[in-house]
């Protein structure tokens, strides 16, 4: 029941903030777009605890520099964009360019300062990942990635990419990691959902500087450390590692 509950909210608060905020579009500016965005994220945290039972612990944020910084998240449940969204005023978040297949969503992701890629990846990718993020950059607004550029089920992890390294270094941003468990209770995009208290942990920043594979290797071991730890935390269970996957 909570299952169904959640789920008839979750096209309730869809479907209105997203014929709102393609409405609000039209109009000059970003500012009514991310309006109703912010309202949309944090009402969809509310549905999370009023009727799928999922309450949201937010931890670390005496982590968070007091300057514009990366997010780099750990991504294991279609929930943890709404979790961390709806924690800021503005954030610039990288997505696919599959998004842009729906109507009238390049114009949405435009007005909301998306940083839109192709998921093929390759040369071409980096540059649009490059020049998207500079705009963000100069805006002064913190950028929100997925390293893994994939959902993973809780346990398991895949190959972190190099674009944030690289974003990093060209805007001379400090990457915040990001932990979480939420998958334990909103596990990818499945429809079920279990009641607890899900955590998302800002981790201490790593500063510019690191050579690629150092900082990759010390971003994975945080995040993954971390997320391992929440998820033992939850479920009472002694602490394992998190598992490639290379499919």
């Amino acid at each position: 029941m909570r299952s169904f509950l959640f789920a008839a909210a979750y096209w309730f608060l869809s479907v209105s903030y997203s014929l709102m905020a393609l409405i609000l579009s039209l109009f000059p500016g970003r500012k009514p777009v991310k309006w109703i965005i912010q309202r949309y994220t944090r009402r969809m945290v509310q549905a999370m605890r009023l009727f799928a039972g999922i309450k949201l612990d937010v931890r670390g944020r005496e982590n968070i520099p007091d300057q514009p910084v990366i997010f780099a998240c750990k991504h294991q449940s279609w929930g943890d964009g709404f979790c961390i969204y709806s924690q800021f005023d503005d954030l610039a978040f990288v997505t696919g360019d599959h998004l842009e297949k729906y109507p009238l969503m390049s114009t949405l992701l435009a007005k909301l300062g998306a940083i839109v890629v192709n998921n093929c990846g390759g040369i071409e990718a980096r540059k649009n990942l490059a020049s998207r993020s500079a705009d963000a950059a100069k805006d002064g607004r913190s950028i929100l990635i997925y390293p893994e550029g994939h959902l993973n089920a809780p346990c398991t992890y895949r190959r972190y990419r190099s674009g944030v390294w690289h974003m990093m270094n060209n805007f001379n941003m400090p990457v915040v990691p990001v932990a979480t468990n939420l998958g334990l209770f909103w596990q990818e995009t499945r429809y079920r959902k279990t009641p607890g208290t899900a955590v998302l942990e800002f981790l201490p920043p790593i500063a510019p500087g690191l050579p690629k594979d150092e900082f990759l290797a010390t971003l994975r071991g945080r995040i993954e450390q971390r997320s391992q730890e929440l998820i033992s935390e939850a479920t009472g269970t002694p602490f394992t590692p998190s598992v490639l996957v290379t499919d």
